[in-house]
């Protein structure tokens, strides 16, 4: 059993006619997961209702206010651009503090020995502490990671990103915190430029970069998650393991070379459970709705518990 966090109110984050991070990518998602023979082994939830000044408790940990009001005041005005790749609607800095709340729902979720996917946008890992930009509003995953890190028992959490362009935000925001480590393997060179290095770049050893170069297939993750990612995770003994889950390094995605196929994403996923048994999938990207639907369903569709 695993349970999906999803609300139709992702939905109305509107980034315009013909913007690839669009309401169809879940809407593709979730009908694929509702039409698989295992569909009753997945749980659906609402977020719930947690208060929205509660909420920005916790946003406000990670970002500063004045990016907070900034997304507010423009959506407020009906929208526009925050960058320009990063178009907002009236209803997108609702739909963010929803979403924020779902992956905080997640990790109550794993920590009560639950695995969960968050099936929310806007997508969060380009985001950083001041600025939104690569489709992102708020860092959904360190905000989530900060949120652990308050509850009883958990004194680490990694972060793992597998989305083909690099996390420059999560990266930037959690690398000062020794209990929060971060590892992306990515597409390089590629948006956002960042992640060039495969040395663990901080003074706490809690960051690792694995760039992968354009044309890579399963067997180069696998010897990733082999060589550097198993041995990483198990040298730091995360108390809880977050997966940034973009589904853009599938070889149909138009934005980056990576050469994976769907149902390579179950394999990657086999290596998450030699992490933890309980993981946090939280959505990043993935632009080729029927890839993208698929690799969903094949990460969901390993033996969770």
């Amino acid at each position: 059993m695993i349970s999906v966090i999803y609300s139709p109110e992702f939905l109305e984050h509107d980034t315009g006619y013909g913007h690839p991070e669009k309401a169809k990518r879940l809407s593709a998602i979730a009908k694929a997961l509702k039409k698989v023979e295992w569909h009753e082994q997945i749980k659906w939830l609402l977020p719930t209702s947690i208060k929205k000044r509660d909420v920005l408790a916790y946003i406000e940990k990670i970002h500063t206010l004045e990016h907070i009001n900034r997304i507010k005041r423009v959506a407020d005005k009906g929208g526009g651009y925050l960058d320009g790749d990063t178009p907002i609607s009236a209803k997108s800095y609702e739909v963010a503090l929803l979403a924020v709340s779902g992956w905080l729902d997640g990790v109550d979720l794993v920590l009560n020995k639950q695995p969960a996917f968050v099936l929310a946008r806007p997508p969060g890992h380009h985001a950083t502490r001041d600025t939104a930009m690569g489709f992102c509003l708020f860092s959904n995953a360190a905000i989530a990671a900060e949120y652990a890190l308050t509850k009883s028992g958990i004194n680490r959490v990694g972060i793992l990103d597998w989305d083909v362009h690099h996390g420059n935000g999560t990266e930037a925001i959690v690398q000062d915190n020794p209990n929060i480590a971060y590892c992306s393997l990515h597409q390089h060179p590629c948006y956002p430029g960042t992640g060039n290095t495969q040395n663990k770049q901080s003074k706490y050893n809690n960051i690792l970069n694995l760039p992968m170069v354009a044309g890579s297939k399963i067997a180069n993750y696998q010897l990733a998650f082999e060589q550097e990612i198993i041995p990483f995770f198990q040298e730091f003994r995360p108390d809880i393991l977050i997966v940034s889950a973009g589904y853009d390094a599938n070889l149909e995605d138009p934005l980056a070379e990576i050469c994976l196929q769907p149902e390579d994403y179950s394999v990657l996923a086999q290596y998450v459970l030699q992490i933890t048994k309980y993981p946090l999938f939280g959505l990043e990207g993935g632009y080729h709705l029927e890839t993208l639907a698929k690799s969903v369903v094949a990460t969901l569709s390993i033996s969770l518990p």
